[in-house]
């Protein structure tokens, strides 16, 4: 384990609050995007029924889609605990697999996320259609959008681990980078709860 110690304040405590200050700033970002995320709820529950006589939700929606989404990432979330356990326990080559795990299982979220998206569109159920898909495509294209970041993320924080090890500044970016990707998954189960299950319903 290398570390930068010219890079780094001098002593544990100096360094803990470091930390806990940058723990607090992302903190408040992750306030801010809530409430970019609140707004496109209220936007989306204001225009559900606003389909222009076009197709609702019953008519568009796939729950099994929609259920395995949920399923790849609540696991993602759970297989990116483990890598926090595992950069908590020291374990590189642990930490490295269950990024790879994660990455792999959000990949397939966004697959299935742009998927449905082109089905939707070549179906003519695009964005401009109806006041109804343009809300839906802006609250699930902005979630996404998160995930994929989250995936950029992950990417680049799997090789500090690999070239410069578990140091301490790793660890403390990796601790953000699940803040932010725990963030994502309650946004998901908000998204399959108001949009999807009472649009199928």
């Amino acid at each position: 384990m290398s570390v930068d110690v010219a890079a780094m304040p001098s002593g544990h405590e100096p360094l803990s609050e470091t930390h806990e200050q940058r723990a607090l700033g992302f903190w408040l970002y992750l306030m801010g995007d809530a409430v970019i995320f609140g707004l496109l709820f209220m936007t989306y529950s204001i225009m559900v029924g606003n389909t222009a006589g076009g197709p609702s939700g019953k008519t568009l929606f796939s729950l099994n889609n929609a259920a395995l989404e949920t399923v790849l990432l609540l696991v993602s979330s759970t297989t990116f605990g483990f890598a926090s356990l595992a950069s908590k326990a020291g374990s590189r080559p642990a930490v490295l697999s269950w990024l790879l795990l994660t990455f792999v299982l959000g990949a397939g979220f966004i697959f299935l996320e742009i998927r449905e998206f082109l089905g939707l569109i070549s179906a003519g159920a695009g964005p401009d259609r109806s006041g109804f898909l343009s809300a839906f495509f802006t609250l699930v294209g902005t979630h996404g959008t998160h995930v994929s970041v989250g995936l950029i993320w992950i990417l680049i924080m799997s090789g500090q681990v690999l070239f410069k090890g578990l140091s301490v500044p790793v660890v403390s970016r990796l601790f953000r980078l699940g803040l932010f990707w725990h963030f994502l998954d309650i946004a998901w189960v908000g998204i399959f709860s108001v949009v999807y299950l009472p649009g199928l319903l």
